[in-house]
């Protein structure tokens, strides 16, 4: 593996786009590879885990790819931008600014809510993009169902979607609450390191209310996919863990089957079959991270010419 440079900084987008870079010393024939985290996290969850050991970034720029996490805008140390402005859609045309800044197209790598992100960003800036990773990828407004509203006031909106239910805040963020933090992010796995996790939980942020109003798909509002072109034999790969209880093997199979149907060279890989098991949603903060990491490697290498 490679010794690496870090540096980080304000993209020229608007709002500025903070990101962090990952540079292999030795050079790199590799594309760029641009991670987007997912909701209520920011790029932290890429740079370093909670145990302390080498996140996915580092890994990465370490098997020779000029890597870039990002802070989504409004998030993190990214660009203040007013609540009723930041849209998922908004996200998506600041971080495609950021991606035609690149001197090539790019490898996106999405995680959770910034899946339904990434379909927006191979729709509007697909000659940019050269391949995705979906991790555990929030599905496209196309395919998603309108989960059950239970409760709903000028504030607030009470919702069941698939094994959760959640209140999501119209006026303010809305933050994990404990039974969120251990069943959907981290499960019943036993790769997450159990005594990090108050510290894990301590460093999330709220979701600003319309993109989580969005990510529920509340009154069919998550981000549609309207142009399939781009998507025309496009490499993908969706990777889904045995112990994400929002992100079961039919949910995200699903998503590559649809992907599929639209013309995309998708590839569903759900880690049990690779031999790997006992991951939950966070894997790229899990003991075993380093080995899931190498896996998507394998499949960037094999599926892209250097």
């Amino acid at each position: 593996m490679q010794e690496i440079s870090y540096s980080c900084g304000y993209a020229a987008t608007d709002p500025a786009l903070w990101v962090d870079h990952l540079t292999p010393d030795q050079g790199t024939t590799k594309p760029p590879l641009v991670l987007m985290h997912g909701g209520g996290h920011t790029g932290t969850c890429y740079l370093k885990k909670p145990d302390g050991g080498e996140g996915w970034a580092e890994h990465f720029a370490k098997l020779g790819y000029l890597v870039h996490v990002l802070d989504w805008p409004g998030m993190g140390r990214s660009g203040r931008v007013e609540y009723p402005d930041l849209t998922g859609d908004f996200v998506c045309k600041t971080i495609g600014a950021f991606i035609e800044t690149l001197p090539e197209p790019c490898v996106l790598l999405t995680h959770s809510m910034s899946g339904a992100y990434g379909w927006r960003l191979v729709q509007n800036f697909g000659r940019r993009i050269k391949a995705v990773v979906g991790v555990a990828p929030s599905p496209p407004g196309n395919i998603q169902d309108e989960p059950e509203i239970l409760e709903q006031t000028d504030s607030y909106v009470v919702v069941q979607r698939g094994a959760f239910q959640r209140r999501v805040d119209l006026d303010q963020p809305t933050p994990f609450n404990q039974d969120l933090v251990e069943n959907k992010l981290i499960g019943g796995g036993d790769k997450f390191p159990r005594d990090c996790i108050g510290a894990y939980a301590a460093s999330l942020t709220g979701t600003p209310p319309r993109l989580a109003y969005e990510r529920g798909n509340i009154a069919g509002s998550q981000l549609k996919v309207t142009n399939t072109a781009p998507f025309t034999n496009k490499p993908i790969l969706v990777v889904t863990a045995d112990h994400d209880r929002d992100h079961t093997r039919d949910i995200d199979g699903a998503v590559a089957d649809w992907l599929r149907e639209i013309g995309a060279a998708a590839e569903f890989c759900y880690l049990p079959d690779r031999g790997i098991a006992g991951n939950g949603h966070m894997m790229m903060l899990e003991q075993n991270s380093g080995e899931i990491a190498d896996l998507i490697a394998g499949w960037i290498d094999s599926t892209i010419a250097n």
